[in-house]
């Protein structure tokens, strides 16, 4: 087994390799959208220009607790306004990198919102409805995100057909080598466009198995049937591609206990014992779980099945945290894309998300495999 430092130089090997194709490498990611505030809570303002921020979300939450019964004032401070939603952030990492990306999602209509202004120069954009809006209080060890998704109740597959056409949706589906469908939670009616992909898209254009990446997104709100439902659909899907599941440590739980499987002890320990159990159930090509300082994926093989664990780049101290997780997602299937192993593709998962967190920016190719030719350790 190759140590941490020889995975990130094999890993950074194969993104340069994948780098001479990139542009001609399409993928389709959809479909949500979202204008994410990023915003800190005043606990002691100093100044007219400066404040100190509330350091976590245990002090955020005392300071709620103590309301209780009374009444409170929270001063908000709005540090960034973005492109936010897993799919917009997920494909802005994508086409960062150089790959060929088209966007299928909630972006603005009649007219782009003006967040995904920089995503539109660098990929192809389809918008099918107008986004929600995302209030991101950060704090040092979290995040508490407020949404408002009035405008995507409706994104269903017909808002795609009514607005793109089936034709168009056909083709783009056929010369995708990835297609990434996130926020399953949040898109109440998306598992019907993984219904049309999984019962007629895919079988009607058939020939090279596509990737097709999906990620439920916390799906704690929706009930146990729900779950049940939608992790069935991609067991159908699978008959015509190379389904992955991605999962944080939480979302690894939650599925697990919908499907019956008990995990012994500490849940981050078992990862790895976690994503091939979650595989071999669902029948799946692969399973990714990805906690904050690591990640883990089993992966279908010609020859039976591949696991792997790879120990991340973690850092205590993040520039900007809201999105690290769809850059992993994008890292990990720029690795597959790569034709990287498991292991491999877990380290350039863990490395996307560790770059985008120090720099508050996706990396481009070059920009990651010189990350992994030198990856720094991981913190405590």
């Amino acid at each position: 087994m190759p140590d941490r430092v020889e995975v990130a130089r094999q890993a950074a090997q194969g993104l340069r390799k994948l780098a001479e194709s990139a542009d001609q490498t399409p993928v389709l990611i959809g479909f949500d959208g979202f204008v994410d505030s990023i915003i800190q809570i005043v606990d002691k303002r100093t100044s007219v220009e400066s404040y100190e921020p509330i350091g976590t979300i245990d002090q955020f939450g005392k300071r709620v607790c103590a309301a209780a019964g009374h009444s409170s004032n929270f001063e908000m401070v709005t540090t960034l306004e973005k492109l936010g939603g897993n799919g917009p952030i997920m494909a802005n990492a994508m086409a960062t990198a150089g790959v060929n990306v088209t966007y299928i999602g909630a972006l603005g209509l009649p007219e782009l919102h003006h967040v995904f202004q920089p995503l539109a120069a660098k990929a192809d954009i389809h918008s099918v409805a107008n986004p929600g809006l995302t209030d991101c209080l950060e704090f040092d060890d979290g995040k508490l995100l407020m949404g408002k998704y009035a405008h995507l109740i409706d994104l269903d597959y017909q808002a795609v057909e009514n607005t793109i056409g089936a034709e168009t949706f056909k083709q783009i589906v056929k010369r995708s080598k990835l297609i990434g469908m996130v926020n399953w939670t949040m898109l109440t009616r998306l598992q019907t466009i993984w219904e049309q992909m999984a019962d007629v898209t895919l079988p009607q254009i058939g020939g090279e198995r596509r990737l097709v990446f999906v990620d439920l997104c916390d799906p704690a709100k929706r009930t146990d049937a729900d779950l049940d439902s939608a992790l069935k659909v991609l067991s159908r899907m699978d008959k015509h591609a190379d389904v992955i599941l991605g999962l944080n440590l939480s979302e690894s739980s939650q599925v697990a206990r919908v499907m019956g499987i008990e995990i012994d002890g500490d849940h981050e320990a078992a990862i790895e014992s976690t994503s091939a159990r979650i595989r071999e159930q669902l029948d799946i090509y692969c399973v990714v779980i990805h906690p904050r300082k690591s990640a883990a994926g089993t992966l279908r093989t010609a020859n039976g099945t591949e696991s792997g664990r790879y120990v991340g780049p973690f850092t205590q101290k993040p520039k900007l945290s809201t999105g690290a997780g769809d850059n992993f997602n994008a890292g990990f299937c720029l690795g597959q894309l790569a034709g990287l192993n498991v292991q491999q593709s877990l380290c350039c998962g863990t490395h996307t998300s560790g770059f985008y967190v120090r720099n508050a920016h996706s990396p481009s190719l070059e920009e990651l495999a010189a990350f992994l030719d030198n990856p720094p350790a991981a913190e405590d």
